[in-house]
């Protein structure tokens, strides 16, 4: 039976939500991850969307995640079922690598894509408005952070996300960027507004 692994880079990391027999810490290459998406249904409304992650193409660049190993087609099912509500504002799915030590040539899971071959999944979106209408793109640290601290969905507020993607990054040892630059620049927001 074919083996299905799904690639977190976000909130996957600490909160998986589906059954899985095995985790593995890793990174893609040629990917960043960034505050580039709204959300309208988790972190945000449709009147003030939140901000989550989503991954951009850049050469040379490295994105630290959890990989899951998901064996029984029963479980492949519900989690693909799942990750299909639960990352519905994701509009691509796309094939990775992944790696788990830095000076590897061969990826420790290679990937393929979900209807034939379930291999590696992940999601991601796509900076194209025109099938992706809650993409935000680009913005100053400190807008995104403006944002961040004041937008609220129903899974509760923003900087939740990001204050607890921080701590998972931080757990699996990743010390990322822009996550880091945006959570102390939110957290100087709030000091600012008590």
């Amino acid at each position: 039976m074919a083996v299905t692994w799904v690639f977190g880079y976000g909130s996957l990391i600490s909160k998986a939500g589906f059954h899985f027999d095995e985790r593995v810490i890793g990174f893609i290459k040629d990917y960043r991850r960034v505050f580039y998406q709204g959300s309208t249904d988790h972190r945000g409304t449709p009147d003030f969307p939140g901000r989550t992650v989503t991954l951009e193409p850049a050469q040379g660049e490295i994105c630290w995640g959890a990989a899951y190993k998901i064996s029984k087609k029963e479980d492949q099912e519900v989690a693909l079922t799942y990750l299909e509500v639960r990352e519905k504002q994701y509009d691509r799915k796309e094939y990775v690598d992944v790696f788990t030590e830095l000076t590897a040539t061969t990826p420790a899971i290679s990937g393929a894509l979900v209807v034939v071959l379930w291999l590696l999944y992940r999601y991601i979106a796509s900076p194209d408005k025109k099938v992706n209408v809650n993409y935000l793109g680009p913005a100053s640290v400190e807008d995104i952070a403006r944002q961040i601290v004041k937008a609220e969905g129903p899974t509760g507020p923003n900087r939740e996300y990001l204050f607890l993607l921080e701590n998972a990054l931080l757990q699996i040892g990743s010390k990322d960027k822009h996550v880091i630059d945006l959570a102390n620049e939110v957290r100087r927001i709030i000091s600012e507004e008590q």
